[in-house]
């Protein structure tokens, strides 16, 4: 079993809780003349910079609690003296998910040498830091978010600013899109941390938050998924890795050899899965999202926050299968994101040979390769065309 993780629930970034303050502090200046600014200049501000990104006290049930159940579903993988590997990108969030993960399966589980050690390796869990294409012409490059920009400006957003202008009385030139998306993750930020309905939910409709969802998804599509092919090929690198250790596991197999590493849990972000699924064709629209085609997209399969909420998980299993007719079906796969399990896209079935799944992926396999596709081209040429 081969499982990789997002940490689980965290508090907002600094980025965040700084432009919280902002509009906070804003609200605390004016007299209340609305109920709704009077309910939030009366919200106590609790978020200090300092929490920056790092795992809520939820996050780390949410991980004790995911390795309970993955222990209740593969048993024989999870039984005692079965060899675990975790690993972890060097972030704090995901060093300490790995560790609550490695606490809700008990003391029966050894992990070699070292009982807690979580291997930190960012080379796989933060390919995108180490794809000098990606972050130029991508992650750095203002241009490249051109559909973000323009959603932001557009008429759908415009309605709900002046909506929760009017709410707050405050006028619509003092608050942009930045601002009102805050308010809409301090309100699930709220729920996910504490569980509470906070009083900033109360500014949000249902049909806001789906607009504040599109305007997430927009930038999670341009930044992480299908928008340009950069952000995809950059996760190769832990694709081909995945496969490696399947390949080994199988040869291991054939030659009667105990499995070296019958349980890797690797524990990376969001911005480590999405890429990936993105890669394996997973969650494909017909049309991609942009800043125009809102209301087309209202049954689109993008959406971030379904495909990798806090603790995602991606998980292949790889089976020996005694009773076949064909060598082909000894070594079969099946592949669960979110504890459900995935159809295949090469047969719409939930559980594929190892062999058919090779052949699927065989150009990625073979043709992806991490360092000639993360090198910035030479010439010097505009970022938006090389995309």
């Amino acid at each position: 079993l081969r499982a990789l993780l997002r940490h689980g629930t965290r508090y907002p970034t600094a980025g965040q809780i700084r432009r919280l303050g902002q509009l906070h502090a804003r609200l605390l200046r004016r007299p209340a003349a609305c109920p709704a600014a009077a309910a939030l200049a009366a919200w106590p501000m609790w978020y200090e910079e300092s929490l920056d990104g790092r795992l809520a006290p939820q996050g780390r049930r949410d991980m004790e609690y995911l390795a309970r159940r993955l222990a209740a579903r593969f048993p024989a993988l999870f039984a005692a003296r079965r060899r675990l590997v975790l690993a972890s990108s060097s972030k704090h969030r995901c060093l300490q998910s790995g560790a609550a993960f490695r606490r809700g399966l008990g003391p029966s589980l050894s992990l070699g040498s070292d009982e807690a050690e979580v291997e930190v390796n960012d080379a796989l869990m933060r390919f995108f830091d180490h794809c000098a294409k990606f972050v130029a012409l991508v992650e750095e490059n203002e241009a490249a978010m051109c559909q973000v920009d323009a959603f932001k400006e557009g008429p759908e957003m415009r309605k709900v600013l002046e909506k929760v202008a009017s709410a707050l009385c405050l006028p619509v030139e003092e608050l942009n899109a930045d601002l009102v998306q805050v308010a809409f993750l301090t309100c699930s930020y709220e729920l996910a941390i504490k569980n509470v309905t906070s009083p900033w939910c109360s500014l949000f409709s249902e049909e806001d938050a789906k607009v504040l969802e599109y305007l997430n998804d927009l930038k999670q599509y341009w930044k992480r998924g299908y928008g340009y092919d950069i952000n995809s090929r950059s996760s190769c690198i832990l694709f081909q890795d995945m496969f490696q250790h399947l390949d080994k596991a199988v040869e291991e197999s054939k030659s009667s050899k105990p499995i070296s590493s019958p349980l890797i849990v690797q524990v990376g972000h969001a911005e480590t899965l999405q890429p990936l699924l993105a890669l394996m064709g997973f969650f494909k629209d017909d049309e991609p999202l942009k800043a125009n085609n809102y209301a087309r997209q209202e049954h689109r399969k993008f959406r971030s926050g379904r495909i990798v909420p806090y603790a995602a998980n991606l998980v292949f299993v790889l089976y020996h299968c005694d009773q076949v007719k064909t060598s082909e079906e000894e070594y079969q796969v099946q592949m669960l994101l979110n504890e459900k399990l995935m159809s295949f896209p090469h047969s719409n079935e939930t559980i594929s040979t190892y062999a058919d799944l090779k052949d699927y992926y065989k150009e990625i396999l073979e043709n992806c390769h991490f360092k000639e596709e993360c090198e910035l081209p030479k010439v010097n040429m505009t970022a938006v065309d090389e995309l």
